[in-house]
Formats: C-alpha cells, structure tokens, sequence
C-alpha cells in the first residue's frame, strides 16, 4: 500500500478511548488520558523552533512526541547525551529548548520538564483523536556518519507509521496487539520504532521503562498482560540468557543493532519458550526486512520494499519511503519477487588475509561462543594494522588460552594480533561500539 504524504493520520491509533496505551508500573494509562495530556503540553511548549527531547522515560518522550506533532514542532533525537554531542547538534540546527528529566543535561538551553499524563485523566470527556499530515517531519534521529559528527536524517510521520505497521505485521500478524517491553532506548531509530511508534500507530500497551539488567526486564514482563513482546539486543539477550531468570511467558522476541549468532538465539529460545526474530534496518530508512534466526541466514523484506544490489551497497525502494535509500551492506538478492536475500555485510567488515575471506562480524560471533568470554569484539584492520585485532572481556582466561580456543574455530589466519584482555567494552545504550574508544582501548586507554 502506498503511503500519499498529503495524507492525514490519527496520532493514535484505536478506537476504545479507554485502551490501555503505556503501563508506568502498576498504574496503565488510557489512549483517552495520552491524547489529553498531550494536547495540554502542546499549548504550553514556548516559542518556535525544534525541540531536543531528552526523555528517559518512554512514555514521557512519547508525550513529547505527540505534543510536538500537534504544535508542529520538529523533535530532534541525539545519539547520545555528552555535552559536546548536544551542544553541537542545538548549535547546527538552531535549538532553543529541551525537554527531559534532567536538567543538567540542557546547559545552555531552555528547560522544559518532561510532561506527565497526570492522575486525574482516568475520566473526562474524549473526543477525536487529532489527525497529523502524513508529510509533517515528526522526529530527527541522528547517526555518526563516517566523519563521527551526528548526520540528521528527518522522518516524516508517514514514514514512521507505515514502517512500524509494516513491521508489525510480521511480530503481531493477524493484527494481534501484544503487550511491549523494551530495553532499548527510544531516541534512537529501532527503539522509536518499536518502542513509541508502535504503541502510537499500532495501539499496543508498552512498558514505561527501560529495563537494563536482567531481573529488571523480567520484572518488567511481569508488570505488562499477555501476549508479550520483548524489544531487545544481543548484548541484552545475552545478559538474559546468562542469568537464566524464569521470566513470564513471551509470545515474541525480536533483537537488533548487531548481528545475532544463532546459538544464542537458540539458547534464549529453549529459555523462554518463544520464538526470537530479528530486524535488518538502519536510521536512514528504518527496519526494512525481519527474519527468524534460527531458521537461517535469510532475511525478508517489508511488503512493497524492493532492493537493488551493487558491488559496494545496495539500493532500498519502498512504498512508505519518500525516496529510495542507499544501504551500505552487501546484499545477495536470492529471490526478488518474495523479497528474499542473504546479507553479506559491509566492505570495510570483509577481512582478506592470505588469499582466504570472512566476515569480522563472524569472527566475533565465534569469539563471543567460547566458555569464559564475557563479551568481545574484533576490530578489523586500518592503515596502522594489517592485521584484525581483539579486544575481549574474558576475567577467568589468559589470552594465550582464548587465542587457543579460537584457533579450533576459525582458520589460524584469521586469529587476530593483537588480542587485548580489558574489563569492559565501551557500549552505548544500544550495545554498539564506537570505534574512537576501541581504537583508544587498543593503544593502551580507557577501561
């Protein structure tokens, strides 16, 4: 289905004003009492401009969404929030204010307190729920882009409702409204996606929070009704499996934001009793294909996407895409009627060493397999290195000993120089790796 950007769609979706749209804990708050605060923090956001929204809480930065939507304001979404990264984002693109629970963090700009639905919105007349241009630019994420400054990529609302119902036919088919829970926070492109848009455009009930540490997330499951959703990453997914916490039952769990080895897939599958999917998306267009790991190394696209491959990257048309999208991976189309394809990863991820290949995501996978590794990763070559290195969380072996167990699971060209033991790797919120701070952790800084 085609999206028109001329458009109008409801900010919410549903019909039952008395649906339960976010659960804060024991306390669920209603479609009716959302849409009402919203509208209340709209009248009161001061001036004009874009918006920085800062919200740890997810329905919080939610309301924040929608409030700036109905005022048509753009929010912009910081990859992070160092001082340096803030600063030079509200200094580029001319923001005034920001909206959050810390104030700390707006040195500099206007502090606006993150909004509340407030308790008295249980009752109360409710009526139509506003309509939004389809073209309206809803949120600015931001990605590092291969200078590290933030690189702004601009969603339409449009854009950020059909994505998330394209993808919510593949994780609630049938158009099943599963409850969500989250680890993953909401400023960045999977957790907007999941995480808000899916509870604005598919009227799922979500959890409030951000569950971090494994009895946090099972707490969290158990505070939200069946079916469930967990939102998740590998590096969470790993910390849940490990721990090996009996967790209420999940319907569904989907990970993103790296590669996930099936063998952990399969773990967490034997654990909970729930079948675990991943995405394939990226900021510039969102999630656009979904596969069930266990199954193989096949993705499928959205429904209306079409991908055209190219020696260095490969070419995203959709029908809820504005333009086309330039993805930076290798795609293997296999068969394009049905949106079937192998992902080959990244040219810079290709390690060539004596005539052999393979992929530095791969070797990290067999890395992160052998008893003793808490975390690790492989950092490919660069102009001072010819060779891949290591840096691996590992408290109970020498690096002699993981070489060793690595070399019975690749060819011994592949095993990296140098292989560094350091106490933790330098993670974002999402899991993911600078390289600036593994590069600094490979010369001898940081952790």
């Amino acid at each position: 289905m085609t999206l028109s950007q001329s458009e109008l769609l409801p900010l919410v979706a549903g019909d039952d004003p008395q649906a339960v749209l976010w659960q804060r804990g024991a306390r669920p708050v209603t479609r009716a009492a959302f849409v009402r605060a919203a509208q209340r923090f709209a009248a009161t956001l001061p001036g004009d401009g874009p918006l920085l929204n800062l919200c740890e809480s997810r329905e919080r930065f939610a309301l924040t969404l929608a409030a700036a939507l109905l005022a048509r304001r753009t929010l912009l979404l910081p990859p992070s929030t160092a001082p340096a990264t803030l600063r030079e984002i509200a200094e580029t693109h001319g923001v005034r204010a920001a909206v959050g629970e810390r104030a700390e963090l707006a040195a500099g700009l206007a502090w606006l307190p993150a909004p509340e639905t407030g308790d008295a919105d249980a009752a109360g007349e409710f009526g139509a729920v506003p309509a939004i241009p389809a073209a309206a630019i809803a949120a600015i994420p931001f990605t590092s882009g291969s200078t590290g400054r933030p690189q702004p990529h601009p969603k339409t609302w449009g854009t950020l409702v059909r994505t998330a119902q394209l993808a919510l036919a593949r994780f609630a088919p049938g158009g099943g409204r599963p409850s969500v829970v989250a680890t993953v926070p909401p400023q960045h492109m999977y957790g907007l996606e999941t995480s808000v848009v899916f509870a604005l455009a598919g009227g799922l009930r979500t959890h409030a929070g951000k569950p971090f540490f494994p009895a946090d997330v099972v707490a969290a499951l158990a505070e939200v009704p069946a079916p469930r959703l967990l939102v998740t990453t590998p590096v969470h997914l790993r910390a849940l499996v490990a721990a090996g916490l009996r967790a209420p039952a999940i319907e569904r769990i989907v990970s993103a934001t790296a590669p996930l080895a099936p063998e952990l897939a399969a773990a967490a599958e034997r654990l909970f009793g729930a079948p675990v999917c991943e995405i394939y998306g990226c900021t510039e267009a969102g999630s656009l294909a979904t596969r069930r790991t266990v199954d193989g190394e096949i993705w499928r696209l959205h429904d209306g996407a079409t991908l055209t491959p190219h020696e260095d990257g490969a070419a995203l048309h959709g029908t809820h895409l504005p333009d086309a999208v330039w993805l930076q991976d290798r795609i293997e189309l296999l068969d394009a009627g049905a949106g079937r394809f192998r992902l080959l990863g990244r040219a810079q991820d290709l390690l060539k060493v004596a005539g052999k290949r393979m992929s530095a995501a791969d070797l990290t996978q067999k890395l992160l397999l052998i008893p003793g590794v808490e975390d690790g990763v492989i950092v490919p070559p660069d102009t001072g290195r010819e060779r891949p290195a290591a840096l691996v969380v590992a408290p109970s072996l020498s690096e002699a000993q993981i070489l060793a167990a690595l070399a019975e699971r690749v060819d011994p060209v592949f095993l990296p120089r140098p292989l560094k033991r350091v106490a933790r790797l330098p993670r974002n919120e999402l899991g993911k790796l600078p390289q600036a701070q593994l590069a600094a952790l490979l010369a001898g800084a940081g952790p």
